[in-house]
């Protein structure tokens, strides 16, 4: 596209005098830039008017792009959410004179930009909601397959699950048909997630496997290749297959390490997770204390090396209080989440193992007063662990007692004894065959 220079009207953009602007050269914006620290309203207001230049060459145009990414982060860390969404509105006569692609750059950058003001879910969702409008009318099919995929995020995040799964089942058929593999890769990511929170593992399962299919077929950035073997471990996990689902962990943990990537830590945190449920609670800290692990310190790992000791020591009461003390970084955690009500239970038999080992014949308020947890509990789940035949024993509820039996050993007699009358069948069956042609 040939960039003549060409006058054209100036934007209207917001809070910047209508009577004169700043060029659109590279010391403009070195006044915005020297004064971002110290005076960042002074910063807005200079690249505003910067914005407002009406020439329209390469180097103009060129300055303002860098002018919007530098307003988007200004904006961004004020906090000025509604000024980034008027931004987007305001910038739409400045898309037309520059690349589509330079044009969805830039309106990515500011969903991003957005997305870094802490409660601006909803306002997210009706930006990307506007600029898929926008999209639609400009025909630009690249640009709105993106902010949809976006926005279907959004709404998963906001537990809009009806809505959000329509809207990538659409996107998945257009894009598939457009072969657009890398965005493939993230779509299906997308909707293996979506699944996963409705419960549906094996469509999540089936949406992951697309979505490695895609990936085997390109170059996949390594971040997104973290993402994947993330919900690889995820998926794994909740089917109860903790090695492997700590093998994908620990791939997601090194290329989110190898970035600097905050995932990282939530990585690790799961792979301390799994080592805590094929009870290997004694290298959480191996792993803590590792080199990669040292890097990571804080809340997560504590909360996860707290409910590891829980485990070691069998103790219901740690595990209770960790459970209290780091409430945010487990029961918090959708993920982590999930596996709290398996590991409470085995925690708690291992806990009520650990106490009547000594008896053969005990109160169960006894144990009740010893495990700190009511009577109608703590007799439910000793019934359950008999039927499960986790020990011997029965309930005698008219004492109020468990009673305990000794671990009987298995009488050889009997199955010699069922073999024995079986070889003599198979005798006697042969003799009358014998017979039987005798007498023939």
């Amino acid at each position: 596209m040939a960039m003549a220079a060409v006058a054209v009207s100036a934007p209207p953009f917001s809070h910047v005098p209508s009577t004169g602007h700043l060029p659109a050269i590279t010391e403009s914006l070195a006044k915005a830039v020297d004064v971002r620290d110290t005076n960042p309203y002074e910063a807005i207001f200079i690249v505003r008017q910067v914005l407002q230049d009406p020439l329209a060459t390469a180097e103009a145009l060129r300055i303002k792009e860098q002018a919007i990414s530098l307003l988007s982060d200004l904006l961004s860390q004020e906090k000025k959410a509604e000024e980034l969404r008027s931004l987007l509105t305001e910038l739409r006569p400045f898309f037309a004179l520059i690349p589509k692609a330079k044009t969805a750059k830039i309106v990515r950058g500011i969903i991003d930009a957005v997305a870094k003001i802490p409660g601006t879910s909803d306002l997210q969702i009706t930006l990307c909601r506007e600029m898929v409008e926008w999209t639609r009318v400009e025909k630009r099919t690249f640009l709105r397959q993106r902010v949809e995929a976006r926005l279907a995020a959004l709404l998963m995040e906001s537990k809009e699950y009806s809505e959000a799964l329509a809207l990538i089942t659409t996107l998945v058929r257009e894009v598939r048909k457009l072969d657009d593999k890398l965005l493939l890769v993230d779509i299906d990511l997308l909707e293996s997630k979506l699944h996963f929170s409705l419960r549906n593992l094996p469509k999540a399962k089936a949406a992951l496997t697309a979505a490695r299919t895609a990936a085997n077929a390109i170059y996949v950035p390594p971040a997104q290749q973290g993402t994947i073997d993330l919900q690889s471990g995820i998926l794994h996990a909740e089917e109860k297959d903790y090695k492997t689902g700590f093998s994908y962990f620990f791939e997601a943990f090194e290329a989110f390490n190898a970035l600097d990537d905050p995932r990282a830590v939530f990585a690790l945190k799961y792979m301390l997770l799994c080592k805590i449920m094929i009870h290997q609670a004694e290298d959480v800290g191996g792993l803590i204390s590792s080199k990669a692990g040292l890097k990571y310190t804080g809340v997560e790992l504590d909360a996860m090396k707290a409910v590891a000791v829980a485990h070691a020591k069998r103790s219901l009461k740690d595990f209770e209080e960790a459970l209290n003390s780091y409430k945010e970084q487990l029961e918090d955690d959708p993920i982590v989440h999930r596996h709290l009500s398996s590991l409470y239970d085995t925690l708690l038999e291992q806990n009520l193992c650990r106490i009547i080992e000594p008896f053969s014949r005990v109160e169960i308020s006894h144990i009740s007063k010893l495990i700190s947890l009511p009577i109608e509990a703590v007799e439910k789940k000793l019934s359950q662990m008999i039927l499960d035949k986790k020990f011997l024993g029965t309930l005698d509820q008219g004492a109020g007692c468990l009673i305990i039996f000794d671990d009987v050993k298995p009488d050889g007699i009997y199955p010699a004894t069922l073999e024995t009358i079986s070889n003599i069948s198979k005798v006697v069956d042969s003799l009358y065959l014998k017979s039987a042609k005798i007498m023939a």
